[in-house]
Order: C-alpha cells, then sequence, then structure tokens
C-alpha cells in the first residue's frame, strides 16, 4: 500500500516539472523596438458655448511627457449622460477605458459631486438655466500592421514629424490627414488591422486619452523621433532614426483620434471597412479634432519588428 501511495505521488510530480521546464524553455518576448510619435490638442471646453456652469477654466497646457492639459476639471456631469458605444476589435483595454471613464463619471453624479450639471434631483428649472455645455467626445483607435517594405510610410511619418505645427487644431488636422493618406496608399501590404471607438463624457475624456496614450507609448523601447504639442524633442540614444532592416517583418501604426463629433467610423474587421475608417478619419475637421496621436515602430535605423513581438505587443491586432 505505502509503495502504491509513493508511486502516485511520484507520477503527481512529473506534472508540475513539466510544466516548470515548458516555461523554462518557452521563447521570452524579444525587446521591443523604438519608435515615432506625433501629437497635440487641448481638451478645452468650446469656446462659443455659454461658461455660467461651475467647474474648471480653459486654457492650453501641453506637455511632450503627458497629457493635453488644458480644459474642463468640473466634477459632475449633466443630464442625459452617454453611453459608451464599443467598436469593432472589443475586449481589449481600449474597452475597458472607454467603460471606466463612464462609470466614474456616473458614480460621481450619483454621489452628487460638483461640477459641469445639476446633482441628482435637480429640478426642471436647474435644467433648463444651467445647460451643460460640453457633449460627449468620441475616442477611436485605429492600428495597421504593413509589411515592413512599407519604407515610404516611415519616411513620411518622419516628414510629418520635422514639418509639423502639432500646437494648433489645423496643424493636426494636417497630421492626421496626412497619415491616413500614407496608410491608404499601401492597402497592398496591410496584414493586420484593429479598430475601436467609443464616447465618453467630456469630464472624463482628457484622462482617457492619456491612459490610452501612454498603453501605447509604453509599448516603444524609446521615441526616436516626435513633435508633441509644438515641441520637438527625441531622447539620447545610440540608435538613430532610419528605415528598418530589410528582415524586419512589420511596421505597425497606430491612431488615436479624439473627437467632438460622434465618428461613425466601421472598425477594421476587413480591408473595406479599414479603407472607411481611415477616409472617414482623414476627413474630420480641425473645429472637431481635440487630440491626436500617431505612434508607429519601428523607428530606428536596422531595427526589426518581428512577427511574435506584433503578436505580442499588439494582440488585439486581428488578420485581414
Amino acid at each position: 500500500m505505502g509503495s502504491r501511495l509513493l508511486r502516485r505521488l511520484a507520477g503527481l510530480m512529473v506534472v508540475p516539472v513539466l510544466v516548470a521546464g515548458l516555461v523554462m524553455a518557452a521563447p521570452q518576448p524579444a525587446q521591443a523596438a523604438s519608435g515615432g510619435r506625433i501629437g497635440g490638442g487641448s481638451f478645452r471646453s468650446a469656446p462659443s458655448m455659454p461658461r455660467s456652469y461651475g467647474g474648471g477654466g480653459g486654457g492650453y497646457r501641453g506637455s511632450y511627457g503627458g497629457g493635453y492639459g488644458g480644459g474642463y476639471r468640473g466634477g459632475g456631469m449633466g443630464f442625459p449622460f452617454i453611453v459608451p458605444i464599443f467598436g469593432f476589435g472589443g475586449g481589449g483595454l481600449f474597452g475597458f477605458l472607454i467603460l471606466m471613464a463612464v462609470v466614474g463619471v456616473v458614480v460621481n453624479a450619483l454621489r452628487g459631486g460638483g461640477g459641469g450639471g445639476p446633482a441628482l434631483g435637480g429640478s426642471a428649472s436647474d435644467l433648463a438655466y444651467n445647460p451643460r455645455p460640453d457633449g460627449p467626445v468620441a475616442i477611436a483607435q485605429i492600428q495597421v500592421g504593413l509589411l515592413a517594405s512599407a519604407r515610404d510610410l516611415q519616411d513620411d511619418l518622419r516628414r510629418l514629424a520635422g514639418a509639423s505645427d502639432t500646437s494648433s487644431s489645423s496643424g493636426l488636422q494636417r497630421v492626421l490627414q496626412e497619415t491616413s493618406l500614407s496608410l491608404l496608399r499601401h492597402p497592398d501590404l496591410w496584414v493586420y488591422a484593429n479598430g475601436e471607438v467609443g464616447q465618453v463624457p467630456f469630464a472624463s475624456a482628457e484622462s482617457t486619452f492619456n491612459r490610452l496614450s501612454m498603453q501605447e507609448r509604453s509599448k516603444l523601447e524609446r521615441e526616436l523621433t516626435a513633435n508633441v504639442a509644438g515641441r520637438r524633442f527625441s531622447e539620447p540614444a545610440t540608435v538613430a532614426p532610419g528605415a528598418s532592416d530589410a528582415a524586419s517583418d512589420f511596421i505597425v501604426v497606430t491612431l488615436l483620434v479624439a473627437s467632438r463629433q460622434r465618428l461613425a467610423i466601421k472598425g477594421a474587421r476587413s480591408a473595406e471597412d479599414l479603407r472607411d475608417s481611415l477616409q472617414k478619419l482623414g476627413a474630420l475637421g480641425a473645429d472637431d479634432l481635440l487630440a491626436l496621436e500617431v505612434i508607429w515602430q519601428p523607428e530606428g535605423a536596422g531595427e526589426v519588428l518581428s512577427t511574435e513581438q506584433v503578436i505580442t505587443a499588439y494582440p488585439d491586432l486581428q488578420h485581414l
């Protein structure tokens, strides 16, 4: 009886040993490649709206390292509030942050937090004479994985970073339009894509956008080329910007857009949907564009972005 028990215990011990061996033998994720970034914006309140509500002031506070300052800091929310419309990639961090932004504002309103709108239980006259001046903000993210032979795309983005005025809405609109056009010119090189869109209350739009931006920036080893909020900068590095290595598999470009108007994009489930989404984003007017991030990798001369790296860093990408 004792020997039988020992044999069973020995058999059970084999399983964790095998699991540990497989974990140790599994290939570790390759080091991320460096990238580039163009962005800017301001989440200030619409200037044409009345300013009789309680809450923060306007103004622009750009910063290359952080978010896009400016704007509204009110804690409450007016009615009707907006329920997020989740797009097409589904289930990733994007959808989670959009949902948390809405939940946070709703919870704050239920607790009677002050700010931009009347508290629950307010009278009809409160709603009539203290209208909420800022509507919901649409936030969209489009990601495209292209074969690395799309060298012209890297050159286009580098030129945009060197020549664009990212301190103005018109300059950012030009960046969005030119980036969309550059992607549309390489449909034969599209391999992967993902598109998501949601709407959040104005009060939480800036923080939500900044979190999504930080999530994408964290996938880069460093930012070699950057033009953000009117400032050009680069981190000291041994790798210089330039064409990626010929053995590189992919180039990944992320477009993150915040708009005053609802973005009726189709996502990126197919090449046709991706084309339609890029065309609609590129046509967005400067007056509606609140903030923009264009992030791409690799950006360093001789760098490689392998299939393994793409799958690890961008798990929501779908094969077209």
